[in-house]
């Protein structure tokens, strides 16, 4: 199975690019840094726990060199992976927090994608929890960039202190905009929240996994064709599953709702996007014909239309 998974070719439409930094690179960003100390970092049992160290590895990404050097980090192990395709989320909300300038860290992000041989577009995510006018900020500089390979916006961050209902003027907004939108809803939080995500616009759903618990709504998802980012590995290590054993990725997808495998934070996770195939064949038994939908609804849900159609 490891052979055919690698030989799949894979698309990744939710991985978060300043949540893909390993413990190898940051060493290369900051030889100083504690290897004890960067143990501790990866690891955590709960979502607070992994906003922590997401925040305190975003912190130590200061100057635009950083940025390419992760960017050119990450999608050499996509290539390496087989991925053809991917949608990077970036953390628009979080620079513009931390008042970086974001035209020298968007151009090197921009520069290292036009020369990877992996296709790259660009989700700007705003932090829910930042409030309106911060979320107004992030939509702006994704619709003024999308020329440059941006194609969604998205909100991410603490679903349980940011209602995704006080940014609707800003998703029917970015959605005038041609933006696609694609928030994170329904991850440790319950199924109200992808509903309120679905009434804002949302054409596919980060993670999306409580939606598990309202039958309405998992029949919703399948009617209407809205795809799932899951992501397995992360949502056993932030503690929004209980275990590995309770994911419901096998019954989402029985379920005939369109799923997505994804990392998440790849190296945060202890994962790969291999891995998370793996997972899915051996803890939840999807066979070579499963995995190779899987793999294809990465292709077919993704927002550059021309992706689509790409020979898989």
């Amino acid at each position: 199975m490891t052979g055919f998974i690698h030989q799949l070719k894979k698309a990744e439409l939710h991985v978060h690019l300043e949540g893909s930094v390993d413990p190898e690179t940051l060493r290369e960003l900051d030889p100083a840094l504690d290897e004890q100390k960067l143990k501790e970092l990866y690891a955590y049992s709960d979502f607070l726990g992994f906003l922590r160290s997401y925040k305190w590895i975003n912190l130590r990404l200061t100057r635009p060199q950083h940025f390419a050097l992760i960017t050119r980090r990450l999608l050499e192990r996509l290539e390496r992976e087989n991925v053809l395709y991917t949608e990077l989320n970036l953390s628009v909300g979080v620079w513009l927090w931390r008042e970086l300038e974001f035209e020298p860290y968007f151009e090197a992000i921009a520069a290292e994608a036009e020369r990877s041989p992996v296709c790259v577009r660009f989700i700007f995510d705003a932090v829910r929890q930042f409030g309106l006018e911060a979320g107004w900020e992030v939509a702006r500089l994704a619709a003024a960039n999308q020329s440059r390979r941006v194609v969604g916006f998205g909100v991410g961050g603490d679903e349980a202190r940011g209602p995704i209902k006080e940014l609707q003027p800003v998703f029917d907004w970015a959605k005038a905009q041609g933006l696609h939108l694609a928030p994170h809803a329904g991850e440790v939080v319950g199924p109200q929240s992808v509903w309120d995500a679905l009434e804002c616009g949302a054409e596919r759903i980060g993670h999306g996994i409580r939606s598990i618990e309202d039958p309405v709504l998992v029949r919703h998802l399948a009617d209407h064709e809205i795809a799932l980012e899951v992501c397995i590995s992360s949502n056993v290590c932030t503690g929004a599953v209980t275990s590995l054993k309770d994911h419901p990725v096998r019954r989402l997808f029985d379920a005939g709702v369109p799923v997505t495998l994804n990392t998440d934070d790849p190296p945060m996770f202890g994962t790969t996007l291999e891995r998370e195939y793996q997972l899915a064949s051996d803890e939840f038994g999807f066979g070579e014909a499963e995995l190779r939908v899987l793999a294809a609804n990465g292709f077919k849900f993704a927002f550059d239309p021309a992706v689509r159609k790409m020979d898989r």
